[in-house]
C-alpha cells in the first residue's frame, strides 16, 4: 500500500512541476527524432510525417500549384514506384508507380486483382451512380458489351462526323469569326469545352444544348456538371471520417456538390424520359440515330433498366466532355510555342485539300470529310505528343483484392490503393528517351504512317480490357476541331497569361488558355 501511495505521489509531483512548455518541447522532440528515423530507414519515396503520412507534403505541393511536377520528380527520383500512407487513422495505404510492366500487371496481365474499388466507387457513386466508369465485374462486362456494339455500328459512326462536321461548321467557326472581329481575347479553353458538350450531348444523348452559340449563354446543367466533378475530387483529398459527417450535415462543399449532383440527374432523367415520350409517340425510335435511342432500340434492350440510361447519360458525357476539350487546350498552347510543328500542320492540310479538289474537280471547299481527317497523319502525332506531355487524365487508380507483387518485385498488400501516373509518365527518359520533354510530332510517324505506342507505355486511353472504347471517336473529334481552326486562324496565346495544370480529376489549364486569332487567307492552290 506503501509503495502505491509512493507511485501516486511521484506522479503528483511530476504533474506540478510540469508546463505547458515541457510538454509542447517534449512533443516537439519526439516529432523531429520521428521524422529523423523515418528519413533513415526509408529509402524511396516522399517523407511520411509522423501520423499525417504523406498528408502534409501533398497539400504543400498542391497550394504551391506544382503538385504534378512534384510527382514527377519523386517518381523519377526513386526509379519508378514508391509506397506511402496517409493520416493515420485514414488506414490509407497505397503504392504510386509509372513503370510500364507494373501498369501492364494490373490493367492487363492479373486484371481481376486489381479492380476499381469501394475506395474509388464510394466517392464517385453519388454522381455516377452504377454507371459503366464505376463498376466491375459483370456489371462492367454487360454494360461494356451493350454501348460497344452500338458505339461501333456504321449508323451511329455516320451520325457522330455529321454532327461533329456542323457544330464546327455552323457554330465554332462563326463564334470564333466573331470574337476575332471584337479583336478581344477570349478563354480558348471555355470555348472547347462548350462545343465538346454541345457535340457529345446531340450525338449521344440526342439533345442540342446549345452551349456554342454566338451569345454564349449559362447552360445550368453544363454547370452544374463542371462544379459535380469538381467537387467530387475534394473526396479523394480529404479523409473519409472529414468528408463523409459533413456529407451527412450537408454543410460546406458537400452541400454545394449535392445541389450540382441533383441538376445533373434530373437532367439525365428528363433526357430518358423524352426518349421513352417519343417512342410512346410514335411506337418506336428507328427514325434516330443517337446513342441513347439505338441502345434504347437494340436486341440487348432488355438488359438494361432505366437506372442504366440515366447512369449511361452522366457517364459518357464524364467521358466525351472534358477529356477532348481539355486535350486540345493544351495542343492548341503548345502549337502557339513551336510554331515550327504549326507549319507542318498547316502544308500537310492545304496538301490534302489540293489533292481533293483536283482528284474530284471541285471548288475550293475546306469542309472536312473522313477520308481527309485519316490522311492527317502529321496532326494525329501533334495531338498525340501533346497527350502525352499533357494527358486529359493525369492519374487513375485501381484498388487490390490480394496481396501480390508488381514484376519490379514491389510487394503489394490486400486492401492498399494503386495510383497510376500518367502525367509523369511522359516526361521520363528511360520510357521515352533524352527528348521526352520535346514536343515532338516525329515520334510517333515511320515511314510516313503513324505508328501507334504501347498501350501500357502510353495510358492516355487506359489499356487492356478497360482500354477507351472511344478512343477513335476522340481523335476524330480533336482532327476536326484543331484543322479546322488552323486552317483558318493563327492561335496566339495573350502574351503574360499564365498556363498551369490544375489539380482535378482532368487536367484543366488553371485559369484557362486567353488567346487571340489572327485570320489566314486561304489558299490551296500554292
Amino acid at each position: 500500500m506503501a509503495k502505491i501511495e509512493q507511485v501516486f505521489s511521484a506522479i503528483h509531483w511530476l504533474y506540478s512541476q510540469l508546463t505547458l512548455l515541457d510538454i509542447a518541447v517534449a512533443l516537439l522532440s519526439l516529432f523531429i527524432l520521428s521524422c529523423l528515423r523515418e528519413r533513415l530507414i526509408r529509402n524511396k519515396g516522399p517523407m511520411l510525417w509522423p501520423v499525417l503520412g504523406i498528408s502534409p507534403t501533398v497539400v504543400f505541393h498542391t497550394i504551391a500549384d506544382h503538385m504534378h511536377e512534384w510527382f514527377t520528380g519523386a517518381l523519377i527520383k526513386v526509379g519508378g514506384t514508391f509506397s506511402n500512407r496517409g493520416i493515420w487513422f485514414g488506414r490509407c495505404y497505397s503504392i504510386v508507380t509509372i513503370d510500364p510492366s507494373n501498369i501492364e500487371y494490373m490493367l492487363k496481365t492479373n486484371f481481376k486483382n486489381f479492380p476499381k474499388g469501394e475506395y474509388y466507387q464510394d466517392r464517385f457513386g453519388d454522381l455516377l451512380g452504377d454507371g459503366i466508369f464505376n463498376v466491375d465485374g459483370e456489371s462492367w462486362k454487360v454494360q461494356r458489351w451493350i454501348v460497344k456494339s452500338e458505339m461501333h455500328s456504321t449508323r451511329f459512326v455516320e451520325h457522330s462526323f455529321r454532327t461533329m462536321q456542323d457544330l464546327v461548321q455552323q457554330r465554332l467557326l462563326n463564334l470564333t469569326e466573331k470574337m476575332v472581329r471584337s479583336g478581344e481575347a477570349f478563354d480558348l479553353q471555355e470555348v472547347l469545352l462548350q462545343i465538346t458538350f454541345d457535340n457529345i450531348c446531340t450525338a449521344a444523348l440526342g439533345i442540342d444544348p446549345g452551349c456554342l452559340t454566338l451569345d454564349l449563354p449559362q447552360v445550368p446543367f453544363a454547370k452544374a456538371f463542371e462544379e459535380a466533378t469538381e467537387l467530387t475530387m475534394y473526396r479523394f483529398l480529404i479523409p473519409p471520417f472529414v468528408w463523409k459527417p459533413v456529407n451527412f450535415f450537408q454543410i460546406g462543399y458537400e452541400k454545394r456538390l449535392r445541389k450540382a449532383i441533383k441538376i445533373v440527374h434530373d437532367f439525365a432523367e428528363e433526357t430518358v424520359r423524352e426518349r421513352r415520350r417519343n417512342e410512346s409517340e410514335f411506337g418506336n425510335l428507328k427514325d434516330k440515330s443517337d446513342l441513347l435511342s439505338r441502345l434504347m432500340e437494340s436486341e440487348n434492350r432488355e438488359q438494361a433498366s432505366e437506372k442504366f440510361y440515366r447512369h449511361f447519360c452522366i457517364s459518357l458525357i464524364l467521358a466525351g466532355r472534358d477529356t477532348t476539350s481539355v486535350g486540345l487546350a493544351w495542343f492548341f498552347w503548345l502549337i502557339s510555342k513551336n510554331p515550327e510543328v504549326e507549319t507542318k500542320i498547316l502544308n500537310e492540310i492545304r496538301e490534302i485539300l489540293r489533292q481533293r479538289r483536283a482528284e474530284e474537280d471541285e471548288k475550293e471547299d475546306s469542309v472536312f470529310t473522313t477520308e481527309d481527317l485519316k490522311k492527317m497523319v502529321y496532326l494525329q502525332a501533334a495531338l498525340s505528343d501533346s497527350l502525352r506531355l499533357y494527358p486529359s487524365v493525369p492519374v487513375e487508380m485501381k484498388c487490390v483484392l490480394e496481396d501480390d507483387v508488381f514484376p519490379d518485385r514491389t510487394p503489394v498488400k490486400k486492401g492498399a490503393r494503386i495510383f497510376y501516373c500518367i502525367f509523369p509518365m511522359g516526361r521520363v527518359e528511360s520510357i521515352w528517351g533524352r527528348d521526352c520533354l520535346e514536343f515532338k510530332p516525329e515520334r510517333w510517324i515511320k515511314d510516313g504512317y503513324f505508328v501507334s505506342e504501347n498501350q501500357f507505355k502510353y495510358a492516355v486511353f487506359n489499356g487492356g480490357p478497360r482500354i477507351w472504347i472511344g478512343k477513335k471517336f476522340a481523335y476524330m473529334q480533336m482532327k476536326m476541331v484543331a484543322a479546322s481552326i488552323l486552317l483558318r486562324y493563327s492561335v496566339q496565346v495573350v502574351e503574360g497569361h499564365r498556363v498551369s495544370p490544375k489539380v482535378t480529376t482532368t487536367l484543366y489549364m488553371k485559369d484557362g488558355l486567353m488567346v487571340t486569332r489572327k485570320p489566314r487567307w486561304l489558299n490551296f492552290k500554292s
